[in-house]
């Protein structure tokens, strides 16, 4: 995706398990009681999600720091120094534990600094109330939370971001002279959060808390490989990590290892299903499967869907398709396939261009860094660019541009895996405005899936393209293999699945309306 749309994170838990035979791995990693070798592993494999900054949370109960949390800036090598062996062991000893959580962080809000990194720990001299956790998501309704807790008494909110809400949340739930009991807990807060929320939880008694929020936005996966638990956002951390009989996790529904004993519990009522679309289109690593289905698989579909409405007329002699790399190679794959079209790499992308480096670029420069045409592969031909999405843009302008001056193409035809998108995202995703989209320019709230050819002809040309083609919203549940009625599609449709996603989006068209740029949680 070349707007680099990005959502919130990814999370990971492991655990020792009692009664169970020691999970024979075949090497070191799980030598003693140590299951914290694990986490960088399954981190590495959740970096997709999330690349400012990364972190773990550890309990040993035989520590004085029985619980304890090293986070930073920065991507998982860096920051757990996986280039240098002996530096990488040192960290992972000082905070070797038998129960560990960890994050990847991207943030829709809230600073890139070490502060903001999760794990957030917040420390107390009672066990239970000394706790750490992170969490994938967003809270819709963050703004009504932070006013509820400041209208207590002498409450105080550093940082703006709804992780300290959560964090606050959990620290009044937690309040009293004896421990809670914690699917209580993880019940209230599913009646007081609206949104996106999948959330791991450690207390200093080593109770470890697994939950998934109870519409499913995103995904959350676990597995038990002898006396060894892990969970993750995605399946393939797991199963790179040497897991096999990889469940996910049912949407309100918590798991929770307590003393090495491993239940699982359901804290909210069973609703439908609002699975985001985009973790198959854009966000997942090809190779995961999320709530049973195939993100590869899902991808090529859709390039099988795009080809079926293709238009143009196709000739194996001067057309080529071309994936923007990464995310819509399956799909640019299958489309090709099915036009009996070659598909080749006329797009080079440079992996080494660290996001440091690029900081200060606009949009614009950090494109041009980012890909090359290839003129070898591209001169003179008809090229159908195959994109996963279209956000805002700007960017897919950029490389139409170098795709045509420095590919020096004959014809330019954009093709792309998904519909439009006309709404703001309130669950995660960072597209928070109506005016920084690029579809709701040209079609109004009216449309329902089949694009006006003056419409389409008008946002060609704004892309600097011969042609355009989205797919149709009515191609989504097919590709994917879940019902309509199981996905979010609330930026396609308007059908925000919460209360709050109602509310915010009404607010966002007034304020595009008005011309006012804030986003509508603001």
């Amino acid at each position: 995706m070349l707007d680099s749309l990005h959502e919130e994170c990814g999370i990971a838990a492991v655990s020792l398990l009692a009664g169970k035979r020691p999970w024979a791995k075949g090497n070191r990693v799980l030598s003693g009681d140590n299951v914290v070798q694990l986490m960088p592993s399954l981190l590495l494999d959740l970096q997709n999600r999330g690349q400012l900054s990364c972190g773990l949370s550890s309990y040993h109960p035989r520590r004085d720091q029985i619980l304890d949390t090293y986070k930073d800036v920065g991507v998982v090598a860096d920051v757990f120094r996986l280039s240098r062996p002996a530096k990488a062991q040192a960290i992972l000893q000082e905070y070797a534990g038998r129960t560990a959580i960890g994050h990847t962080r991207y943030a829709t809000c809230g600073l890139d600094d070490a502060s903001y990194a999760q794990p957030f720990e917040r420390h107390h001299g009672r066990q239970w109330k000394w706790f750490s956790f992170a969490f994938n998501g967003q809270l819709s309704n963050v703004q009504a939370l932070r006013r509820q807790l400041l209208q207590r008494d002498h409450y105080h909110i550093v940082r703006k971001t709804d992780t300290e809400i959560i964090m606050h949340s959990l620290s009044y739930l937690l309040r009293g002279d004896t421990p809670p009991d914690l699917v209580e807990v993880f019940k209230t807060l599913s009646e007081r959060f609206d949104g996106c929320y999948n959330i791991v939880f450690l207390n200093a008694l080593g109770q470890l808390v697994v939950a998934r929020d109870p519409l499913g936005f995103r995904p959350l996966c676990y597995a038990v490989q002898g006396n060894v638990f892990a969970a993750a956002s995605e399946s393939v951390a797991l199963a790179n990590a040497g897991f096999a009989d990889i469940k996910h996790l049912e949407p309100g529904t918590m798991i929770m290892i307590d003393r090495g004993r491993m239940r699982l519990e359901r804290f909210a009522k069973p609703r439908k299903p609002a699975h985001c679309f985009f973790e198959w289109v854009y966000f997942s690593n090809a190779g995961s499967t999320i709530d049973s289905k195939s993100v590869y698989v899902a991808r090529a579909n859709l390039g099988r869907a795009l080809a079926k409405i293709e238009t143009e007329p196709v000739d194996p002699s001067d057309c080529v398709v071309v994936p923007v790399p990464d995310t819509a190679k399956a799909a640019a794959d299958a489309l090709a396939h099915e036009l009996g079209l070659p598909c080749v790499e006329g797009l080079l992308r440079n992996r080494y261009v660290g996001r440091t480096f690029i900081e200060g670029d606009t949009r614009q420069a950090r494109a041009r860094r980012k890909y090359t045409p290839v003129p070898e592969v591209l001169e003179g031909k008809r090229v159908f660019l195959v994109e996963d999405s279209i956000v805002r843009a700007t960017t897919l302008r950029v490389l139409a541009d170098q795709i045509r001056t420095r590919g020096r193409v004959r014809q330019l035809h954009i093709r792309v895996a998904s519909p439009p998108i006309l709404g703001p995202c309130f669950y995660g995703i960072d597209m928070s405005t109506i005016r920084e989209l690029f579809a709701p320019t040209f079609l109004n709230r009216a449309y329902r899936g089949t694009l006006p050819k003056e419409q389409t002809r008008k946002m060609a040309q704004a892309v600097h393209a011969n042609s355009l083609q989205y797919l149709p919203i009515s191609s989504l549940p097919g590709c994917i293999g879940l019902p309509e009625d199981e996905l979010c599609l609330a930026c396609l449709n308007h059908h925000y699945p919460t209360s709050t996603g109602k509310c915010l989006y009404r607010k966002s068209l007034r304020r595009a309306r008005n011309n006012d740029h804030r986003r509508a949680y603001e």
